[in-house]
């Protein structure tokens, strides 16, 4: 009989996989991309940082943050950053925008969220950590 943790942790390493990989995938990259690669970068100024600064913390989000979320590597501090990036690509870049614009961004944001709360399950190095302290 399988332990009833066992597919829980299953499902969480296949939301941390999929959702990590998504998002470096299909928003990361093309960003950080973007981010060595044009001189005059145009990127929402969400705090008054100014757009290379934003677009530089949405990269560290979106792909290092992502990383860790992959590995479950500081699964917990990790989501922050994406939590905070999908919550302003949804309510503020897509402010007043159809609901199908939004939509991508709050899929995001509520499976990261569910990640947070969840933890990043047994297979995962937060797990190591756990055990070995």
């Amino acid at each position: 009989m399988i332990p009833i943790s066992k597919p829980i942790d299953l499902a969480l390493l296949l939301l941390r996989l999929a959702m990590g990989g998504f998002m470096i995938y299909g928003h990361g990259w093309p960003k950080l991309l973007r981010l060595f690669g044009e001189a005059d970068i145009r990127f929402l100024d969400f705090m008054g940082l100014g757009p290379n600064i934003s677009l530089s913390l949405a990269v560290f989000a979106e792909v290092i943050c992502s990383l860790l979320v992959m590995t479950g590597c500081y699964t917990r501090l990790a989501v922050l950053p994406l939590i905070f990036t999908m919550g302003v690509a949804a309510f503020v870049a897509n402010a007043g925008q159809p609901f199908a614009d939004m939509e991508k961004a709050l899929l995001f944001l509520v499976s990261f969220v569910v990640i947070g709360i969840a933890g990043a399950g047994w297979y995962s190095i937060d797990a190591r950590f756990r055990n070995h302290i």
